[in-house]
């Protein structure tokens, strides 16, 4: 079967990769990314909203219909940032988002970019484990056909990409060396753009992928 996807987050490193997997992907039939500000791609396969208010897609919402998964990569930094804004960022707007979602496309898969550390027990001391676990905990009640939290620890970037942070550049070099010494640790924004169409295709065992299991499930 074809796919049809939406993609968040693509003015992001994560997204980037992700939608560049789905692009080159024999797969994937269509691909949907809703940005503030155009990720600067062309191709046949792509079409683009550009939507500035992600707290209200009203407006959007018949141009969401007919689509088999939603890779949502958008997210914001915790650094410097106050509980209850990030908690807005992250929590309500992933839940307004994926709710509108799920009503309009119930027989979606749903993967979302969480992040290694995450709590879903509500007790860590970290004020965004605790936030982005909540936000697990809650897309897992959504009606879709399935939810997976993707929780990555370091992602090795693609080369060329335009949105990579700069501490990547600082150390990637050390990626052959990591791979080797902390595999369960680390994957490449490649591996996850294609763990997430898999497990589009096949499902998974579980709900939640860390960097091992991302790995892990190409290989299934």
């Amino acid at each position: 079967m074809k796919i049809n996807v939406i993609i968040t987050g693509t003015t992001g490193m994560v997204g980037e990769g992700v939608l560049y997997e789905c692009l080159e992907h024999p797969d994937i039939a269509a691909v949907l990314v809703i940005n503030r500000k155009t990720c600067g791609v062309v191709h046949p396969k792509l079409k683009e909203i550009i939507h500035h208010n992600f707290f209200d897609i009203t407006a959007i919402v018949p141009q969401l219909r007919g689509f088999h998964a939603c890779y949502f990569c958008l997210g914001v930094s915790s650094l410097g940032m106050k509980e209850e804004i990030y908690r807005h960022f992250t929590y309500d707007l992933t839940l307004y988002m994926a709710g509108v979602i799920a009503e309009e496309n119930p027989g979606m898969t749903f993967c979302y970019v969480s992040g290694a550390g995450t709590d879903t027990t509500g007790t860590s001391r970290r004020m965004w484990a605790r936030i982005k676990g909540q936000t697990e905990n809650a897309l897992l009640q959504l009606p879709f056909k399935a939810v997976y939290n993707f929780r990555p620890a370091y992602i090795q970037p693609m080369r060329g990409s335009k949105n990579t942070h700069k501490f990547y550049y600082a150390f990637s070099w050390l990626y052959p060396l990591w791979r080797w010494a902390f595999r369960s640790y680390v994957c490449t924004l490649r591996e996850l753009g294609r763990a997430m169409i898999v497990v589009t295709e096949k499902g998974y065992e579980r709900s939640t992928l860390e960097s091992g299991d991302i790995v892990r499930v190409l290989k299934s």
